[in-house]
């Protein structure tokens, strides 16, 4: 009996189902090791062992694509599992593992010119997307807290990893002690959420808040409200958004480019599955507290983004810094519709097909940064003027990439992105939440297209004793892995405005 006992208490693993985040944190380690061994002039192969790991986890999606697969289930109740492998986590996978592979490419010159330790950073990079690509597949509260802090801790490393600077360490000091308490505060919220209802299992969890015992009301209503702000901190959502701009100026540009999206990416993905699969029983308190971050983060992103002042140093970091700020607001509207959808789920699907516009798009955008800072260490939005008669594909790039975010032609992909998450408010009876979108649409439109058009400007002189920005007589062209990255996420754009309904097919399906 007790053999048989034990067992019953042992579960299987479904290796194949977990094969994306494994095969991420199995490079983590080999990168680490590789260092060890290569002498200095190889290090450079530690970026391309980094790229490879991540393709190859990305191509063991397609053998998960039918989206019914799960793993580490209760023997008693098999329903309850730990990991699921289903429309939801995989296309979450696939925005995390893309976007990881485009910034690993963006990094190789990087980390060769800012002279950062190799292995440290395509160690930290690895584990970081390793906890990404975990968390968009965790089904219980324990592994979602787990996989957030594997996501945020080599994160916080890499927003230092310059050697000697400064400001490399305060970002990183003021995005670490933003994130902990963050975190603190949502582990005591799943605290009271596990003592009104016994479980961790989001499906579980569920089930014991629509019976909870009445004297337990109060504590599940506030374990449910203390549980989303670790979250709401990851998506920079308001009031968790002021360590934004500091980290992204702070850190080397990689980095930026990194947390831009990845930081988004499990911000949405741990709202979407605590929200909607874990307390559908209260809707009516998230629902409302996610449309009002909502409209306060995009409204309070767009109104800072244009404040920038195109001499301020790093202005072009900063103005990037505060629309992702602004964009968040636009992916939390589906999340905060969901709240009063019919099918949550579908919901949750504007928020993916937005996001992976998004992805792509900022990328690139932060791609042509990266490129321009080589010869204009202060990243200004000035530095940017006269681009077009210098590096004129650069220019047409990144004004390209500058209207889809802002939702204009020919960048048709953020057009329908917007519309979708506008949808997805107006069929939630959120009338008043999609006004605020879509004058705050009308607020970004000034900062988007004043940076384009300077880059058709004739150049400006640059301040004495300063290199010159880019202009005629400075031809540096795009090249090498920035081209590789800025290329790519310019492809995926493109094809996206081609055939918007690649991805808009996520905005109708019913992911959750």
């Amino acid at each position: 009996m007790t053999v048989l006992a034990a067992r019953s208490a042992v579960q299987s693993v479904d290796w194949l189902t977990i094969a994306p985040p494994t095969i991420v944190a199995a490079g983590a380690l080999a990168v680490l090791v590789a260092d060890l061994f290569l002498p200095a002039r190889r290090k450079p192969l530690l970026g391309v062992l980094t790229a490879a790991v991540l393709a190859l986890a990305a191509l063991s999606l397609l053998p998960l694509r039918g989206g019914d697969r799960a793993t580490f289930c209760l023997t008693a109740d098999p329903g309850a599992c730990s990991y699921a492998a289903d429309p939801f986590a995989l296309a979450v996978q696939f925005l995390v593992l893309g976007a990881a592979l485009l910034a690993a490419v963006l990094s190789m010159t990087a980390v060769r010119d800012e002279d950062l330790p190799p292995g440290e950073y395509w160690f930290l990079l690895l584990a970081s997307a390793a906890g990404a690509a975990l968390l968009a597949a965790s089904r219980d509260l324990a592994t979602l807290i787990v996989a957030l802090e594997v996501a945020s801790l080599p994160a916080f490393a890499l927003v230092g990893l310059r050697r000697g600077d400064g400001r490399s360490s305060e970002a990183a000091l003021k995005f670490f002690l933003s994130s902990v308490t963050a975190t603190a505060v949502s582990l005591l919220g799943v605290s009271f959420v596990y003592a009104a209802t016994g479980s961790l299992h989001l499906e579980r969890v569920a089930e014991g808040l629509r019976a909870t015992d009445p004297r337990l009301e109060t504590l599940a209503a506030t374990g449910v409200v203390l549980t989303l702000v670790g979250f709401a901190f990851k998506t920079a959502a308001v009031p968790f958004h002021s360590w934004v701009p500091d980290t992204y100026t702070g850190a080397p540009l990689p980095v930026a480019a990194y947390l831009s999206v990845i930081g988004k990416a499990v911000g949405f993905s741990g709202l979407a599955l605590v929200t909607v699969e874990a307390f559908p029983a209260h809707s009516g308190l998230w629902g409302p507290a996610l449309a009002v971050l909502a409209a306060l983060t995009m409204t309070a992103g767009n109104a800072a983004a244009l404040r920038q002042r195109p001499e301020r140093a790093h202005s072009a970091v900063r103005l990037l810094a505060w629309s992702s700020v602004g964009q968040a607001g636009y992916l939390l509207v589906p999340l905060a519709a969901a709240a009063y959808a019919d099918e949550p789920g579908r919901a949750v699907g504007a928020t993916v097909a937005y996001a992976l516009m998004y992805a792509a798009v900022n990328l690139g955008a932060f791609g042509v940064a990266v490129h321009v800072g080589r010869t204009a260490a202060a990243n200004r939005i000035s530095d940017y003027r006269g681009l077009y008669a210098a590096r004129p594909v650069t220019a047409l790039l990144l004004a390209f990439f500058l209207l889809c975010l802002a939702g204009l032609p020919p960048g048709v992909v953020g057009l329908f992105a917007k519309v979708a998450v506008f949808s997805a408010a107006v069929d939630a009876g959120l009338g008043w939440l999609a006004v605020v979108m879509a004058v705050n649409v009308v607020i970004a439109l000034p900062y988007y297209l004043a940076w384009t058009a300077a880059l058709f400007r004739a150049p400006a002189q640059a301040p004495a004793g300063e290199r010159p920005a880019p202009a005629p007589s400075a031809p540096g062209r795009l090249a090498g892995p920035p081209a590789v990255a800025v290329g790519l996420a310019a492809a995926v754009a493109v094809v996206l405005s081609g055939a918007p309904q690649l991805f808009l097919r996520f905005a109708a399906d019913v992911l959750l």
